[in-house]
């Protein structure tokens, strides 16, 4: 049992962890941060600069899933395109919010239709369920993409990309 005061002191918490930007990823607020071989340098997206773009969405199995699920977003070559990336990089850098980071050849990007994902099954993905951004590959389209090196390009709670 919590003794009284700290049991206040934590429930008055409460209204401030609710409100916390990574548990709700605002339209507005920046979602994305593309950095490198840009043409400004650095450039912040947020989900509404992501969700201008055209979407496009595919059902597909993961190995963290026990089912497959839709997942809904911008082609991730449209947004290396609206950051003005320079598509002659050999590689991007894809870092999560617990900086967790994966290096993915820039020749994935544009070679097949992975999305950066910010809906699955129609809803926003909150962070505790691999949100707001997800880099997903259609694992379930081509059987080169089933494998272990395609599954470990697949980056969720993605926060910045840097074009190298």
């Amino acid at each position: 049992m919590i003794p009284g005061p700290l049991r206040r002191a934590l429930i008055a918490c409460v209204p401030a962890v609710l409100a916390a930007p990574w548990l709700h990823a605002s339209e507005h607020e920046v979602a994305l941060q593309v950095t490198g071989r840009v043409k400004s340098g650095s450039i912040r997206l947020t989900l509404a600069d992501l969700k201008k773009l055209p979407q496009h969405s595919f059902v597909t199995n993961t190995p963290w899933t026990r089912e497959p699920h839709m997942y809904a977003g911008p082609l991730l070559r449209d947004v290396l395109v609206l950051a003005g990336a320079d598509l002659s990089a050999t590689t991007i850098r894809a870092v999560a919010l617990n900086d967790y980071q994966i290096s993915i050849p820039l020749s994935d990007a544009l070679s097949y239709p992975v999305i950066v994902a910010h809906q699955r099954d129609g809803k926003p993905m909150p962070v505790r369920d691999r949100g707001p951004l997800f880099i997903i590959y259609p694992f379930d389209s081509d059987a080169a993409l089933n494998s272990t090196r395609f599954y470990q390009r697949a980056i969720w709670q993605l926060k910045s990309i840097q074009v190298d």
